[in-house]
């Protein structure tokens, strides 16, 4: 083991709270780099202060630590299944530091979230993967999750968002 690198110490999970806010965003940060979008993350503390803990939160989280260090997170937000007609756990973010990979951080992360599921009577626990990345998708693999064939994810953000936002819905739309 390299010098400074954790051994098989105590994992403790537990809620974020507000002054964890640089942390996240820390852990936001790393996340970008990994997955190679860092240029994506434009995230700051006061927005992300506002929409974690703010007067109508738009997400969760909770931090993982090895001995007392923080080894990484998990960031989850409720959806709805009509089909189902039952909430379910989406998982936007999980993210282990790398000198903390391969100790069972992760696994304990989407234990709790699945216990989470359950105790909150969801339906469903999802989250998204790159394609590209063999190592987290083996990874899910390996608790059981199964990939989702045949649907893509969609989105509208920045001016394609102001623009739908912005149009007149009398305007000639069929749909």
């Amino acid at each position: 083991m390299a010098a400074g690198a954790p051994g098989r110490g105590h994992i403790a999970l537990r809620p974020a709270r507000r002054e964890d806010v640089p942390q996240i965003l820390a852990f936001i940060r790393e996340l970008g780099e990994y997955e190679r979008l860092a240029h994506e993350v434009v995230a700051d503390e006061a927005t992300l202060a506002d929409s974690l803990f703010g007067a109508r939160p738009g997400a969760e989280v909770v931090i993982a630590e090895v001995d007392g260090r923080a080894a990484g997170f998990a960031l989850f937000f409720h959806s709805f299944s009509t089909f189902l007609g039952r909430p379910g756990l989406y998982l936007e973010d999980l993210y282990v530091r790398t000198e903390f990979r391969g100790l069972g951080v992760g696994r304990r992360l989407m234990t709790h979230l699945a216990g989470l599921a359950v105790e909150r009577g969801c339906g469903r626990f999802e989250w998204s993967v790159l394609d590209w990345n063999a190592p987290a998708i083996a990874f899910y693999r390996g608790i059981g999750a199964v990939g989702m064939d045949g649907w893509t994810v969609q989105r509208l953000d920045g001016d394609a968002l102001r623009r739908l936002a912005a149009a007149d819905p009398d305007a000639g739309a069929h749909g």
